[in-house]
């Protein structure tokens, strides 16, 4: 059977089963077993098993189920309060105002949490009716929070990173410093594009600035905690006293400690962050799971092979072949999540990219970089659904005040290509 048709059968079969619904994993787990089923003899459930313990047994992986766990506490305490109340005051005098304490919160939290769709749920809650009762524009409102929210998927810890870091075989913590500055410039540009908005729009942009702007000492402290919890976290990685795995459950004990302290923690609370992450982690074990399984079927077809071999036959630079990717991903995110589409494409995907000579701790940063561009594009983008639900607007209105943040992220990539040191520099300095 020729690779052309078992590529037909192989996205057919996956885009039907999305498309009437069935989830993702068992999408993936079926498409594979019809795969083995048509072009090899190999048993399918003695294959099934060996490759899906080989997904599940990295102990990389650990990190994963901590690191989310750590999210959902801090998702159930005064964070978003405390963070609100400590950077407004810094970021109102900017112009766009407190615009600026959206992709502000967001990166912080990020920080702490590595999910996109958390830090938006969780910045959003306090920022969104703030701003709406100091009469900033929604859309802007709205647009902000989208974009700085997919920072969750670059700034460290990134869960997206974990998996990408364990698929490709690549040192977790180096991916981690690789990010950490990209990160920081995306939400800088962020920023700059609220700058810009604000002067362009001076006539019309005229919200209430009622902030109370005493007790600066005090705001400080709001802040203390959390960049405690960040230092504690990133900085035993960057600094090779723990490794990522160990940070996380760091990242755990400090979460706890801080909810506590803040006296937002019951039991309750406690038993919800532990049954949100266990939730959260097995759909992400059985997404891999089925990646995993569909990666070996297509490899008995020969389709990785052709394609790597037919995109060499094009003799593309490097730069064509980012192009060409860069589009490839943002097409494929308005159907996938960034997740499904990292483990599902990785297996063809990777031998090209070392082929053309580029540095896997660079392609991982760009990578998260477009992937996040999946998170605000329809029809599938999560942070459009987690705005839509707690504004209640509709996603044509939601995708449309996000489209801008999504052209800054587009106009950050070009500058990733151009400027690669952004993500390589760190990782040789600490590494010496």
């Amino acid at each position: 059977m020729s690779e052309a048709l078992s590529i037909i059968i192989f996205l057919s079969t996956l885009f039907v089963l999305l498309g009437i619904g069935v989830w993702v994993g068992a999408a993936l787990l079926l498409t594979a077993i019809l795969g083995m089923a048509l072009f090899t003899s190999a048993p399918i459930g003695d294959s099934m098993a060996v490759t899906i313990w080989g997904e599940q047994s990295s102990w990389t992986l650990t990190a994963l189920p901590l690191f989310i766990w750590m999210s959902e506490i801090l998702f159930r305490s005064k964070l978003s309060e405390t963070l609100f109340r400590g950077l407004a005051p810094f970021l109102r005098r900017l112009p766009g105002g407190l615009l600026h304490v959206n992709v502000g919160a967001s990166a912080v939290f990020a920080a702490i949490s590595g999910s996109s769709a958390a830090t938006v749920a969780t910045v959003g809650k306090m920022s969104i009716p703030e701003l709406q009762q100091r009469n900033y524009p929604e859309h802007m409102i709205i647009g902000t929070l989208s974009g700085a929210g997919t920072l969750g998927l670059l700034i460290p810890p990134s869960i997206s990173m974990i998996i990408f870091g364990v698929t490709v075989n690549e040192s977790i913590s180096k991916l981690f410093m690789a990010a950490m500055i990209p990160g920081l410039c995306l939400a800088l540009m962020f920023m700059i594009y609220i700058v810009i908005w604000a002067k362009l729009n001076r006539a019309s942009f005229n919200p209430v600035e009622d902030l109370d702007v005493s007790h600066l000492g005090r705001r400080v402290l709001d802040l203390a905690p959390v960049l405690l919890l960040i230092i504690g976290v990133i900085g035993s990685i960057y600094s090779g006293i723990a490794t990522a795995t160990e940070a996380a459950a760091l990242g755990v004990l400090g979460a706890i400690l801080l909810s506590l302290s803040q006296r937002s923690m019951s039991w309750q609370s406690f038993t919800d962050s532990i049954m949100g992450s266990v939730r959260t982690t097995a759909m992400i074990m059985f997404i891999l799971m089925g990646a995993g399984f569909l990666s070996l079927a297509m490899g008995f077809t020969g389709i990785p092979r052709a394609l790597a071999e037919t995109i060499e036959g094009w003799k593309l630079s490097p730069l064509a072949l980012i192009a060409i990717l860069t589009v490839f991903y943002i097409i494929l995110g308005c159907f996938l999540d960034g997740l499904s589409s990292i483990v599902l494409t990785m297996a063809v995907i990777e031998p090209m990219v070392r082929a053309a000579g580029f540095d896997m701790l660079w392609f991982g940063v760009y990578l998260m970089i477009v992937v996040e561009m999946a998170q605000i594009t329809p029809p599938i983008g999560f942070n459009l659904f987690v705005l839509q639900g707690m504004t209640g607007r509709d996603m044509g209105f939601i995708s449309k005040a996000s489209f801008p943040m999504f052209l800054v992220m587009c106009v950050f990539v070009v500058i990733l290509v151009m400027v690669p040191g952004l993500a390589t520099w760190l990782p040789e300095v600490l590494s010496k």
